[in-house]
């Protein structure tokens, strides 16, 4: 925002204020990748209950997340800055600016952004916040599970970490 211009006053925000959080939820080992990243949740700050946005930033080698997939979230992502591969279960992608993808709820289809660039990248990231949404990681032996009304890192075989 330009010095001269004034403080945007919601429904109007200014990322630049918005508090940075660094890293990932994920327990041991699987937190490395994503320690790096940088998402500031432009969403909560401007009052949204029903969906998610955030600002996510990667440096060079950070991962977005461990390849996932959710069993009643939609997500969607729109890159701005730098470049980034989209892992799938068909294959690998370059997704560079301007460009989107988006994941249905219970496609089954882990997904993640890996940057494999020299530059950080920079995109949104959307996604709903429907309650009961289970988690799953096919790479990894971890899945997020709702108990006893809180989402938490289990096991496969369902034991907790």
């Amino acid at each position: 925002m330009a010095d001269d211009s004034p403080s945007p006053k919601l429904p109007a925000l200014d990322p630049e204020t918005v508090d940075v959080w660094t890293g990932s939820t994920y327990p041991e080992p699987f937190a490395a990748e994503c320690r790096a990243r940088r998402k500031q949740a432009l969403g909560d700050a401007a009052g949204l209950e029903n969906f998610g946005v955030n600002l996510v930033r990667m440096a060079p080698g950070v991962w977005s997340s461990q390849r996932h997939w959710h069993s009643a979230q939609d997500e969607f992502v729109y890159i701005l800055e730098g470049e980034v591969v989209l892992i799938t279960d068909a294959g690998e992608q370059t997704l560079g600016p301007g460009m989107a993808a988006g994941f249905p709820a219970g496609s089954g289809d882990g997904h993640h952004l890996v940057n494999r660039s020299d530059a950080d990248a920079v995109y949104l990231e959307v996604g709903d916040r429907r309650a009961g949404d289970d988690v799953d990681y096919p790479d990894i032996d971890m899945a997020a599970r709702w108990l006893d009304g809180v989402r938490e890192f289990v096991r496969k075989n369902g034991t907790p970490y």
